[in-house]
């Protein structure tokens, strides 16, 4: 028996030690920073900011690389099956936790198959109109809603994107007669807006501002515990009488299952200190979000909690992508 616990402590103290050394060596090569959607979207910038910060601090190449498909799903699927060393990481959305709900089946687990590393940052949806509609404040866009049945719907970039499920999470609160139309990107869902052929539209924050701020379209409400920096003027939903309708577009980093704890926890300390730069933080401000850098375990918890939340919307608005 003794000579048994010898082994095993032996064994134990053994991997300790690769660990530490792995952990201590990083990185010792390129680094894969995968975007599951094609360049230029808030994504793609903000894993592009990350990746060049890495770079300068960490002495290796983190490079991004965009595969695109299935809203994402088609890169966590690759990421979740590669060797979990650090030196493949990938930059999520909330698809990355509304998807599984969503489709009919999706190549990844959010819980099994990743390890969280951060919450870069945060941008509430907003919701906009264009200014030839009447309302002003969000509860008079409820009441001009159901004084016009079937008359009224609302712009969004893609079934199932947070903007496409805040809307819906909004029509099951007032028990609205309101349609969701999809468009291929928030890009044409503003543009259908300000030319008035969806009159309104539920949107991230980034693609809406520089129309909102040119009086190309009116923001009724945000989507968060707090006024957006790029709108201060423009009340959040709670302001307005209209609770638990909170909506944010994540930026998150993650690494696949298995990932040395040391390796997370260093890819934690370095991104937080870039989030922290006072650069860093322009550029996000700039781009529409709101740098938050959580722990792993914090991270953690909020994919569970905003999987728990989407998925009943999901459920109830009986959305379904086979």
């Amino acid at each position: 028996m003794a000579a048994a616990l010898r082994v095993v402590l032996a064994a134990a103290w053994l991997l300790f030690g690769v660990v530490a050394s792995l952990a201590q060596s990083y990185p010792n090569k390129p680094v894969r920073v995968v975007v599951g959607f094609p360049a230029g979207g808030p994504t793609d910038a903000i894993a592009r900011i990350v990746a060049q910060k890495l770079t300068d601090n960490l002495g290796q190449q983190f490079f991004v690389e965009n595969i695109g498909g299935a809203g994402g799903n088609t890169a966590a699927g690759q990421v979740a099956r590669v060797t979990p060393d650090g030196h493949t990481i990938m930059v999520i959305s909330t698809g990355f936790v509304v998807n599984p709900s969503l489709y009919a089946k999706v190549p990844y687990d959010p819980v099994k198959d990743f390890a969280p590393v951060t919450l870069v940052a945060v941008s509430p949806n907003v919701v906009v109109v264009n200014p030839q509609v009447p309302a002003k404040t969000l509860p008079e866009l409820v009441q001009l809603i159901r004084d016009n049945p079937g008359k009224y719907g609302f712009a969004g970039p893609g079934i199932g994107s947070t903007p496409h499920l805040g809307g819906e999470l909004f029509r099951l609160a007032f028990k609205l007669d309101l349609v969701h139309v999809p468009f291929t990107g928030a890009g044409p869902a503003i543009q259908a807006t300000v030319g008035g052929h969806t009159p309104i539209a539920f949107t991230a924050l980034p693609p809406a501002l520089s129309a909102v701020q040119s009086g190309q379209l009116r923001a009724l409400g945000v989507a968060s515990a707090e006024r957006a920096a790029g709108m201060p003027d423009v009340p959040t939903f709670a302001e307005q009488g209209v609770k638990d309708q909170d909506a944010d577009t994540l930026t998150g980093i993650v690494a696949p299952a298995g990932t040395p704890k040391e390796i997370v926890d260093l890819l934690y300390r370095e991104i937080a200190k870039i989030v922290a730069q006072p650069d860093v933080k322009q550029r996000l401000t700039v781009l529409g979000f709101k740098p938050v850098a959580n722990t792993p375990d914090q991270f953690g918890a909020r994919i569970k909690l905003e999987m728990d939340k989407w998925g009943k919307v999901v459920r109830d608005a009986k959305l379904r992508i086979e």
